[in-house]
């Protein structure tokens, strides 16, 4: 062999003795280099990087795909938690190649991977909407079994971001998706497919309806169209708001729909159903818009009071809890007053009301309430003869009007206005100072309940 070439060779096998050789073994049926570099993450933690010994490659590979997959996801979570998203996107990078090594565990982890990375591409301030395209388009290929959940929720960031175009084009293309027995299992997304196109057809409606405002006058066209709209959009959302579940959005906008082209019965109808029927998950906001219907509707205040009592009992913290209050302030029923007490001691057992200024000046008035009735139940046989007779109205007026401007206050609060002492001292007192005992009535009739309340027995 000539000089040149045995020193060729004599280098060769030196390179093969300083680097190792990389040993591969088959994984679930796939091939495996074991000194790929890649399994060890830069931004992994070397405290929880698995470390692999020379003898019995097989188990130990898989001990380190195990292992450091479920670090690297443990890590990015952290990140997740702390909301380090370039720190979270380097970790899934490193997580991804970790899993090109075997296909089982990308069919076990690929709803974490989905999952994970939407999170990241959502809330990385130097993401875009195409990569987050890309992402969701190589997510739907991971399984069937996720395709329309994926869809969705790119759908739903999509409008999100404001791509009302897009995302309509994303969600007839996933409405015309079909799998087999796939496709019967996921009826209920499917559904939900055509509830979000309803949704973009309502926004649709409501940017024509606007428009159409704004000219101030008619125009066909726009019409035409804000009615296509309105049709699509009804027929859409009016099966998903069928199926049990909680479907707020959905109904908040059927029923705008409805009202606007008052079809008020059917609009009850949705309402009553969607927070009274026994199929329906519990949903206190489901009373919410029945109530806030109901008010619209110029109802009975004892109708409004019924939809108003189920939701304290689900929720007694609720802000509507005020306006429970107030009407329950305003019936003549002794059960009514002892809930309206309730009602809001209730709300103050909750760290957001305890510095509610509304919320304790309502209890301040029902505790004086409580302190006057007590007082006033052993001296209303009798005080109305001995204080405020009719006699004692003539006699105070003439001898005495600022001794009588004080009785005529309380005289008014005890026993109303129809009280002869009341009654006599406005009318006199009218035609020397009409402004000030035009004040007095006013106030005496606002509160007009105690008297009400304190002759209740």
């Amino acid at each position: 062999v000539p000089a040149k070439e045995e020193k060729k060779l004599q280098k060769s096998s030196r390179d093969r003795k300083s680097s190792p050789a990389k040993k591969v073994i088959r994984v679930n049926g796939e091939a495996v280099s074991v000194s790929n570099t890649k399994m060890f993450p830069s931004c992994l933690p070397y405290r929880i990087r698995p470390v692999i010994s020379s003898n019995n490659w097989f188990f130990e590979l898989l001990r380190m795909l195990t292992t450091c997959s479920k670090d690297c996801l443990c890590c990015i979570q952290d990140a997740l938690l702390q909301s380090q998203w370039q720190r979270a996107a380097e970790l899934m990078i490193s997580y991804l190649e970790m899993l090109e090594n075997t296909n089982s565990e990308k069919r076990v982890t690929s709803q974490e991977i989905w999952r994970v990375g939407t999170e990241i591409l959502q809330q990385h301030p130097q993401s875009n909407i195409e990569e987050v395209n890309y992402f969701a388009d190589r997510m739907k290929n991971l399984g069937v079994k996720r395709y329309l959940k994926i869809s969705l929720e790119h759908a739903f960031h999509l409008l999100r971001s404001g791509f009302l175009d897009e995302a309509y084009q994303n969600l007839i293309l996933t409405e015309s998706w079909r799998y087999g027995e796939e496709t019967v299992a996921q009826e209920k997304e499917l559904k939900l497919v055509q509830a979000y196109k309803g949704l973009i057809h309502y926004y649709r409606w409501l940017k024509k309806k606007t428009d159409l405002l704004e000219l101030g006058e008619y125009v066909p066209l726009h019409a035409a169209v804000a009615t296509c709209s309105s049709n699509s959009s009804k027929v859409s959302l009016r099966e998903i708001i069928r199926i049990p579940g909680v479907w707020d959005p959905f109904v908040i906008c059927y029923v705008d729909l409805l009202e606007h082209y008052e079809e008020y019965e059917e609009a009850r109808e949705v309402l009553n159903d969607y927070a009274y029927n026994s199929n329906f998950p519990s949903n206190p906001n489901a009373h919410v818009y029945y109530y806030q219907f109901l008010k619209r509707r110029g109802e009975s205040r004892q109708t409004r009071i019924s939809v108003l009592q189920i939701l304290h009992e689900l929720v007694p913290s609720h802000e509507l809890m005020l306006e429970f209050y107030n009407l329950l302030k305003k019936s003549k029923k002794r059960k009514k007053h002892k809930l309206q007490l309730k009602v809001i001691f209730a709300t103050l057992d909750f760290a957001a009301w305890k510095e509610n200024v509304k919320a304790w000046s309502y209890l301040a008035k029902q505790i004086q309430f409580y302190w006057l009735k007590k007082e006033w139940d052993i001296r209303k046989d009798w005080w109305p003869a001995f204080h405020f007779s009719l006699y004692l109205a003539k006699s105070n007026w003439q001898e005495n009007k600022k001794l009588t401007c004080e009785k005529v206050l309380i005289a008014g609060i005890l026993l109303g206005k129809d009280c002869k002492y009341f009654k006599y001292v406005t009318k006199e007192g009218c035609k020397v100072q009409k402004k000030k005992f035009l004040q007095l009535k006013k106030f005496v009739k606002e509160h007009s309940w105690v008297s009400l309340r304190l002759a209740d027995t």
